[in-house]
């Protein structure tokens, strides 16, 4: 089991991480912005733990004979999902570390803007303001940050952990080609 949660968490953070890394130049760019960015961001997220499905089909397949209880796919997919997610978190470490005066930047005149357009009064966006400066002395905390950081992925994995979890118990859901001749052949 633990060879089969590293090897697919660890694919599952190249992928998530190596994706950012790639998408922040970008972004710096001007080709992503904080409209598209996020859609991008997330789909990134939902590829790069797709390897949760993977990994808990073949720890069904390959190491408990065919079946897997709902909360043994549970714990394999959120240990996946934990290893992709400190990976990402530490991939945005490396990226903010680049150019995070600049994001925070652009993103709080992303964020006014938007309440600006939305009608927000003068003290609508002074509060946001305010707290808007609160966030971000707190964000330039590393710890913080990382915790922060890893709120935006790990819900995500979660949700595909409880789905991939809820498939995979029903052995007839994509059974292993072992198990598909071993009842050809009982039959």
């Amino acid at each position: 089991m633990k060879k089969i949660i590293i090897t697919y968490g660890l694919i599952a953070g190249l992928i998530v991480g190596g994706l950012m890394l790639l998408t922040m130049p970008l972004w710096k760019s001007g080709i992503l912005n904080f409209d598209n960015g996020e859609l991008v961001g997330y789909t990134t997220m939902v590829i790069a733990l797709s390897m949760v499905f993977f990994g808990i089909k073949s720890f069904r397949d390959n190491y408990n004979k065919g079946s897997v209880t709902f909360w043994n796919a549970c714990k394999v997919g959120i240990l996946i999902t934990l290893i992709a997610s400190v990976m990402y978190a530490l991939a945005w470490e490396v990226s903010y570390a680049n150019m995070g005066d600049e994001f925070m930047q652009k993103m709080s005149e992303h964020y006014f803007d938007e309440l600006k357009t939305g009608g927000a009064s003068e003290v609508e966006l002074q509060k946001a303001k305010d707290d808007w400066a609160s966030f971000s002395e707190m964000y330039k905390n590393p710890i913080i940050r990382f915790g922060v950081t890893l709120t935006e992925i790990f819900p995500v994995g979660l949700i595909i952990t409880l789905l991939s979890a809820g498939l995979l118990r029903n052995k007839k859901f994509l059974p292993s080609m072992e198990s598909g001749n071993q009842n050809t052949i009982t039959q």
